[in-house]
């Protein structure tokens, strides 16, 4: 296992510190329902915040076995529900009625990538609206968000599809917030936000990092995924693929330091960490990252 070196921090200030100890210490970490997950699942810590994904190679009973699987285990897991890959409304309710079963109360929403599903949903307002407008147990429900644009949705369409799903939630009083797809510039991550804020747009942001990758763990999970060939993946990730195999590896305090300071202006009140598997890794780099700022404070 490639252990990532930690790099000094660049927040200096108490407020500076305390605001990034309270993101890290509200951290999810996303999973995805594939064969390698199970041995690294001792390394999670007990009670983990967990995010479960849906892929369209294995489908929502993946997502929603793994969940029951991780909850028996006693974490706390908020599954993915994938648009395109629920087929009906009824469909639907058959999948909330198996999450209230689970005493399951948030729930995550996204598009899904499997632009050719003959469903009844192609996107998360549809789903969200299908939901609202039924009986639920649900009290929370986040989505994802883009500051490094999409490679098939116009910004100014996304900019409205962001709002739209606020006004849906506040309209329902229900709770929710967006996390961020992976971005690894700070500055553009600051000025997407600061104008979604201009427009209006409320919630909370959870910060979408990558943990610590090893490259020929990820290229292999690819595989598995079903993506390894696929232009329309690579055309959306390239970039980001780039960035986590650099030679000398990610680390992900180049995204999270130059933000510290500004965390509480942006409400930025979590991170959503792509962990592509490698728990044991990813739960090393929290724990150090929490670790020196507690022995920063205590130190001084």
């Amino acid at each position: 296992m490639r252990i990532v070196k930690k790099k000094p921090q660049r927040a200096k200030s108490a407020s500076g510190k305390a605001l990034l100890l309270s993101v890290l210490n509200n951290a999810r970490l996303e999973l995805i329902p594939l064969n390698n997950l199970y041995p690294q699942v001792k390394f999670l810590p007990a009670g983990s915040a967990i995010s479960v994904t849906a892929s369209p190679a294995k489908g929502i009973d993946a997502t929603l076995d793994l969940t029951e699987l991780l909850l028996d285990e006693g974490h706390d897991p908020v599954p993915h529900i994938a648009a395109r890959l629920v087929k009906s409304e009824a469909h639907f309710e058959e999948i909330i009625s198996r999450l209230n079963g689970l005493k399951r109360r948030e729930i995550f929403l996204i598009g899904g990538d499997s632009p050719d599903s003959s469903g009844d949903f192609t996107d998360s307002i549809q789903l969200l609206s299908c939901l609202l407008n039924n009986r639920h147990q649900i009290s929370r429900i986040g989505f994802g968000c883009y500051p490094d644009g999409h490679s098939e949705i116009d910004d100014a369409v996304l900019t409205l599809a962001l709002k739209q799903k606020e006004d849906l939630l506040r309209r329902f009083s229900i709770a929710g917030h967006a996390s961020t797809q992976m971005c690894f510039n700070p500055k553009k991550v600051e000025s997407w936000l600061r104008t979604e804020r201009s427009y209006g747009f409320q919630l909370p942001v959870h910060l979408g990092i990558p943990g610590p990758v090893d490259r020929s763990k990820l290229f292999a999970m690819g595989t598995r995924l079903g993506i390894g060939n696929s232009v329309r993946f690579l055309k959306k990730n390239r970039a980001s693929l780039r960035r986590m195999i650099a030679p000398g590896g990610y680390d992900p305090n180049e995204l999270l330091d130059p933000l510290a300071s500004k965390l509480q202006t942006l409400n930025i009140a979590g991170l959503h960490i792509f962990t592509f598997n490698q728990i044991e890794a990813t739960c090393s780099w929290l724990s150090t990252s929490i670790a020196d700022i507690e022995l920063e404070d205590t130190s001084n």
